[in-house]
């Protein structure tokens, strides 16, 4: 009886050995493959992002052009592990285009985020660094991605926005021409003398050395409201020099009022009170 079992268990060795270390090999090879493909995908992504950064590519090609080509190495890489260890690539590429196309109606607003982010490379409305506002929310851009972008916001939140969303609403480019206009609205008294008032707004904008000369500053009456003759003050400052101009000049503007005596108006309210006789 062992004697049976024994020539039976040498008939099955000598029947599988063969397909056992075929098999066993395809699957180290597959292994191997994945592996090399997995450190060569972050080797070339690294590299050509070195060489884009070398050339002083804009940083949101090169960041996007880098996660692309990462992907795409490691799609490669996959179908040809799984074709190493006896898969049928080519059916498996029918199948995977199948459920590509089923996955691509289930995830229509990924696909169109994809899209949208590409497009954003090519046409580059934005770029990493610059100022923008973007479906209400303004912040510095972080980075494009994929799929989104992000901002980091003045007071240092975080915002993800769809690059879809991006698209489909108004684009504000904050930094792209590098010269901003400050906007300031100054109401005074009627009773103030406005040639006096104008000489005052253009000294205290003469006295910040921050602002440009050309184009040149306009300040003119704007509207005689309700209680104000209200002045338009519209200097001209490099882009990064914006907010702090934007706070030292109403600061200054009081200041200077104050010092001719030119009354800067506030609403008020009067009250007539009536004795009722019985």
């Amino acid at each position: 009886m062992n004697t049976e079992v024994l020539s039976l268990a040498q008939d099955w060795v000598a029947r599988y050995d063969d397909i056992v270390l075929k098999y066993a090999v395809n699957v180290a090879a597959a292994l191997l493959t994945l592996l090399i493909g997995h450190i060569s995908a972050k080797v070339v992504s690294r590299t050509i992002v070195r060489v884009m950064e070398k050339r002083r590519v804009d940083v949101t090609i090169t960041r996007f052009c880098g996660n692309i080509i990462h992907y795409s190495i490691l799609t490669f890489v996959v179908i040809a592990a799984l074709g190493r260890i006896g898969v049928q690539t080519a059916s498996f590429v029918a199948i995977i285009g199948a459920a590509g196309l089923a996955i691509g109606l289930a995830l229509q607003g990924s696909l169109s985020n994809f899209a949208a982010g590409v497009l954003l490379v090519i046409f580059r409305p934005l770029k990493t660094g610059e100022l923008v506002e973007i479906a209400g929310v303004v912040g510095f851009v972080e980075a494009i991605q994929i799929f989104t972008t992000v901002l980091m916001t003045t007071d240092n939140k975080m915002v993800v926005i769809p690059n879809s969303n991006i698209l489909s609403s108004n684009i504000i480019n904050y930094s792209r021409t590098g010269t901003r206009r400050v906007d300031l609205v100054i109401g005074v008294s009627y009773k103030a003398d406005l040639a006096k008032t104008k000489r005052v707004l253009r000294c205290v904008l003469e006295k910040d050395h921050r602002l440009l000369k050309e184009p040149a500053a306009i300040i003119g009456v704007n509207a005689l409201a309700d209680s104000s003759v209200n002045f338009v003050v519209r200097p001209w400052v490099n882009a990064a020099d914006y907010w702090d101009v934007f706070f030292d000049l109403h600061e200054n503007i009081k200041i200077a009022l104050d010092e001719a005596g030119i009354e800067i108006p506030f609403p008020q309210m009067d009250v007539h009170l009536e004795k009722c006789s019985n």
